[in-house]
């Protein structure tokens, strides 16, 4: 029997959202404004895709379910793209926002079609539209913390890279510290979440599994299945990423070219 929730107990948890915004503009901590509208953006943003989540599943139609897919992955562009506080010149940004978290999408959709093939097809909105939100995610995160490592560590390391390319070090080999530091921390959440999962904190699609009565057995299996899958598109998103921006901010003779940022 799973667990479900009401209108009224949905009530209790914002009544409490709304005593810590009151504590907050008691103690002039300053952050019952930003509280009350995060809480206000979640419930009318998760009550609005859950109706619109329904009637995609009613519909059962395979091009719905792709175009919200295309809004989500344009979406999650955008907002990896606007979050670095460094910018490259012409909108490369997102053109390198693009090239990471397109590529995992694709590549994790294709590899999840391939594993539920004899089970439901890959493309039903039920089963794409949840994977490719929980990739995106994913993605969207290290892609820009990723893109964010690596335009800082390029500006304050100027001085280094280019002294090893004035004396014929390539641009790839003397790029390759920063590249790895960028790489390390795109996918150190996405790590952390693994090696604490199951001992430190229980996943939330495990979690929500069991609350809806699945056997915790094959939730597990569940999230082991797509913990997998969200390890490698974390990777290939940061790598996406920064390797569009390191021949972006590069030339074939080997310089680093700062004007273009």
């Amino acid at each position: 029997m799973g667990v479900t929730f009401s209108v009224f107990d949905l009530s209790v948890a914002g009544l409490l959202v709304i005593c810590a915004a009151a504590a907050s503009w008691a103690l002039s901590l300053g952050v019952h404004r930003q509280l009350l509208w995060a809480a206000g953006r979640l419930i009318a943003q998760l009550l609005l895709v859950g109706l619109v989540l329904r009637a995609l599943f009613a519909s059962e139609s395979m091009l719905l379910g792709l175009g919200l897919v295309v809004l989500m992955v344009g979406a999650a562009i955008y907002e990896t793209a606007a979050r670095p506080q460094q910018r490259m010149a012409g909108r490369f940004n997102a053109v390198a926002s693009a090239a990471g978290i397109g590529a995992s999408v694709m590549l994790i959709v294709v590899l999840a079609g391939a594993t539920l093939r004899h089970d439901q097809d890959v493309l039903q909105p039920r089963v794409l539209v949840p994977i490719a939100g929980i990739v995106l995610g994913t993605a969207m995160t290290a892609a820009s913390l990723a893109l964010n490592t690596l335009l800082d560590n390029l500006r304050r390391e100027r001085l280094a890279i280019e002294a090893q390319l004035a004396l014929g070090v390539g641009r790839f080999r003397a790029l390759a510290p920063v590249v790895r530091g960028a790489l390390h921390n795109g996918i150190i959440p996405t790590l952390n979440q693994m090696a604490g999962a199951g001992i430190i904190t229980l996943p939330g699609l495990m979690s929500g599994q069991v609350l809806a009565g699945a056997d915790p057995v094959q939730a597990a299996y569940t999230q082991i299945f797509l913990s997998l899958l969200l390890s490698v598109a974390a990777l290939i998103s940061a790598a996406g990423v920064v390797g569009v921006a390191i021949l972006r901010l590069t030339d074939h003779r080997d310089r680093l070219r700062l004007d273009r940022f």
